[in-house]
């Protein structure tokens, strides 16, 4: 393991045969990246949630198997046996998070990838070049993706609020770098409206119970010197009664489902009923690679329920620099721990793509993400 010392904040850092992952659950007191060798401390990474973020578990699954398969390329007798070991190794990545579409949609883009290779290659060598060079490319993909989602986010808010010289926005968990490849899409936003001058204050909310905002987001915020401001969960109400300038909430998406129903960090569906009391924008920031077609409505998606002890207790660092656990509730307390919510589409303002804005006919409750995507 190593401290980071790298100018840009970053949760992958990859070369062809080497990928290491910044250990989320580390942070914000201590900046660690790990090496993933192989698909086991690739899964395991995402099951532990050291990487989270739907685009960050797609990108550090893919790679781990690239990783993997690039240090057993001697290993391989044949085409076939190459192939076998692809697939296999993509079914057992994708049962690290269920919920997160990502996952799913690049496992069956590089399965499609190794069956196409397949089909002419002469040696293994041919299917494991196609494979390792698709993960690549969906790791340079995310960063473009994410400034895309960024800069059309920040357009549609600067058009659609009152004041757009004084914008306020909160937003919730983590949605910037240390979720994605880089730049990030709710966190995105936020850093577009910044760049361009139109933010005045982010607020984010701790995410409680595993607190991606007060570990992560806060952390990402201050690195860039953003001017920001944490909040607990059970607050965003009082704020957005007691501070006019927050115009907008932005969130990311785990799943997106054909009508617009949003699958988000825990906490995500009371903020948009907030925003819809207060009368602000709700808006939703994905890649449309978290839009699951095959999920008609949010009734259809499989939310992933969380340990109780991510509940009940609580890690932090004492003054000694020693890291410890301490219990924070009863013993024997029942626990219901699920990791996300949907917001239903009726309470989304619009949904943020790296290809566009996609928003509601007049009149209409849901979203058609079919046409938009051309589908």
């Amino acid at each position: 393991m190593s401290v980071q010392t790298a100018k840009t904040l970053e949760a992958v850092q990859y070369t062809r045969g080497s990928l290491r992952i910044l250990n989320q659950l580390a942070l914000p007191h201590e900046t660690i990246f790990e090496p993933v060798h192989d698909i086991k401390d690739g899964h395991a990474a995402i099951k532990t949630m050291k990487t989270r973020g739907a685009p960050a578990i797609a990108i550090v699954a893919a790679l781990s198997l690239a990783v993997d398969v690039t240090a057993r390329k001697d290993q391989f007798q044949s085409v076939e046996e190459v192939v076998t070991f692809l697939q296999d190794s993509l079914e057992y990545l994708k049962t690290s998070r269920p919920t997160a579409v990502n996952l799913f949609d690049a496992a069956a883009k590089l399965r499609e990838i190794v069956q196409t290779s397949a089909v002419n290659a002469k040696s293994p060598d041919v299917v494991i070049e196609a494979y390792v060079a698709a993960a690549e490319k969906m790791l340079v993909d995310d960063v473009q993706d994410n400034k895309n989602i960024g800069r059309y986010g920040a357009e549609f808010i600067v058009k659609n609020v009152k004041n757009a010289e004084k914008i306020a926005v909160l937003t919730h968990c983590n949605t910037g770098s240390l979720a994605t490849a880089g730049w990030g899409t709710a966190l995105g936003i936020i850093r577009d409206l910044s760049r361009t001058g139109h933010l005045d204050h982010a607020y984010c909310t701790e995410t409680r119970p595993y607190n991606q905002g007060s570990r992560l987001t806060a952390y990402e915020l201050v690195y860039e010197n953003i001017p920001a401001t944490l909040i607990c969960d059970s607050m965003a109400s009082a704020l957005l009664r007691q501070t006019p300038s927050v115009q907008a909430i932005v969130v990311g998406a785990d799943r997106v489902a054909a009508n617009g129903d949003t699958a988000n960090k825990i906490g995500t569906y009371q903020l948009a009923i907030t925003a819809k009391h207060h009368g602000i924008l709700f808006i939703v920031a994905a890649p449309s690679t978290s839009i699951d077609l095959a999920t008609k409505t949010g009734k259809d998606i499989v939310i992933e329920q969380r340990p109780a002890e991510e509940l009940v207790t609580t890690t932090g660092i004492q003054v000694d620099g020693k890291s410890t656990t301490v219990r924070t509730a009863a013993q024997n307390i029942g626990v219901w721990n699920p990791s996300f919510d949907v917001t239903p589409s009726e309470l989304i303002s619009a949904i943020v793509t790296e290809r566009g804005v996609v928003t509601k006919q007049s009149g209409q409750t849901e979203f058609d993400m079919a046409s938009f995507l051309n589908v």
